[in-house]
């Protein structure tokens, strides 16, 4: 059972009312690694961590709004319409005829292209006629496959964030984590569940030693993490171009950067097989996000990382050692990009190729500030991502709209979580007024 917090120990504050604290508050001591959140650390983790549900919401539905003008605006069609509006204005000409029509179309393109997005990431109720249940269904299996890995990775950013780290270096560490899995997965001949066991567990030693290299170094020496996760990003990406020409790692008969496909005893199962390819990294992602959201309630060393999060100057003070808090942090935020590896090439893809993490790291970050950073809210924006991907593929074949969208959407809802009050002004919401105060001193330098 966890230990309490005493009466004496430091308590984690409001992240507005932190705000004040930590970009006010000079370091304690000289040594590296020292100095409290400030500057855009300190504005980001309040923006991140001050936004409601109310706000993400928001963001989410603005996001939309912007897409659907995007949408008309780059529809030849439509533009075509409103084009003979503006001949028929200047020529003094009827126009109401030519502007039913123009409105009747964009309210055609926005209702097509977001309907075509709903039935590739939920349910195609007309796919039943020819491909049966499997047909309805498929969609969500897409979404759920696409969001166990974001999910996972999401947590290997909002985890060390919420320790006043900012891990850019996913990318890397599941890279790293795909690495010992393959190289596990294709070399032993076990039986299923061992091999998937272990190819499981070199994933996450995988992710779990590249995050703690950054962690080691912001807690020894005060390097910057976003410094070191980042070159480290191109250390692994590097090295893994360079293994798939080696021996070990090329698929024998190929030339091309390809390892051999893992054993089907290192894969992780199907939930019902054929097209749906749903499986069971699904249950890892969910007991990833409910040891997480039970780290940070419960136990001791959640209470610790949330503390040195808000202000570590002032946990030093109270004895904490904030450079053991910034290394296990890094350390469980490579575990869940291990799992997250894992997830991605045991699940789906079978084979290690130079781009076996796509842009899962990155995709992780906007995830994460989505999620504001805690279990449920990472999981609900995977799904939510998860759900614009699947999606966007049939919006594209369906209504000819760019796949782009999609990525102006997710950037969108990043800008919108990152400024709640700029959300707050256009709805004209109350909102912490330190936040706001804070937020307008960093604009006046």
């Amino acid at each position: 059972m966890s230990e309490q917090p005493s009466a004496t120990s430091p308590v984690e504050p409001e992240p507005a009312d932190a705000s004040v604290a930590t970009a006010s508050e000079p370091p304690t001591s000289n040594e590296p690694g020292d100095e409290p959140i400030a500057g855009v650390d300190a504005a980001l983790r309040r923006a991140v961590l001050g936004a409601n549900i109310k706000v993400a919401v928001l963001s989410v539905f603005l996001a939309l709004v912007i897409g659907a003008v995007l949408l008309v605006v780059t529809n030849p069609t439509v533009l075509s319409d409103l084009k003979a509006v503006f001949v028929d204005i200047v020529h003094l000409k009827p126009f109401f005829g030519d502007l039913v029509t123009a409105l009747k179309e964009i309210w055609n393109v926005i209702w097509s292209s977001y309907s075509a997005l709903f039935t590739g990431s939920i349910v195609d109720p007309g796919a039943y006629s020819t491909s049966g249940w499997r047909g309805v269904f498929y969609p969500l299996s897409e979404t759920l496959t696409i969001a166990t890995p974001l999910a996972l990775a999401g947590l290997a950013v909002a985890l060390p964030f919420r320790a006043g780290l900012f891990n850019i270096g996913a990318q890397g560490q599941i890279i790293m984590g795909a690495i010992i899995a393959g190289g596990i997965g294709f070399k032993l001949n076990w039986p299923f569940p061992w091999l998937l066991i272990t190819a499981v567990l070199g994933a996450v030693v995988g992710g779990a030693l590249w995050a703690g290299l950054a962690g080691w170094l912001k807690a020894r020496t005060g390097a910057h993490e976003v410094i070191t996760t980042i070159m480290l990003n191109y250390i692994a990406l590097y090295f893994l171009q360079w293994l798939l020409q080696t021996k070990f790692y090329q698929r024998p008969g190929r030339s091309d950067p390809i390892s051999p496909p893992v054993h089907n005893s290192a894969m992780y199962p199907q939930f019902f097989g054929g097209n749906l390819r749903v499986h069971w990294g699904l249950f890892v992602a969910i007991g990833a996000a409910i040891f997480v959201w039970w780290l940070f309630k419960y136990s001791t060393f959640g209470f610790k990382l949330r503390t040195v999060g808000a202000n570590s100057a002032a946990a030093r003070t109270a004895g904490i050692n904030v450079g053991r808090v910034w290394l296990g942090a890094m350390l469980l935020g490579g575990v869940m990009a291990g799992l997250a590896a894992s997830t991605t090439l045991l699940g789906t893809e079978q084979a290690l190729t130079g781009g076996i993490a796509g842009t899962l790291g990155f995709d992780a970050i906007t995830v994460a500030l989505l999620g504001r950073a805690t279990p449920l809210g990472t999981v609900l924006a995977a799904l939510l991502f998860g759900a614009l991907q699947a999606g966007g593929v049939n919006m594209q074949s369906q209504t000819g709209a760019s796949v782009d969208i999609v990525l102006v959407l997710q950037a969108l809802i990043v800008l919108f979580i990152a400024a709640p009050p700029l959300v707050r002004a256009m709805f004209r919401l109350k909102g912490p007024g330190a936040e706001t105060m804070q937020v307008s001193k960093g604009w006046n330098g």
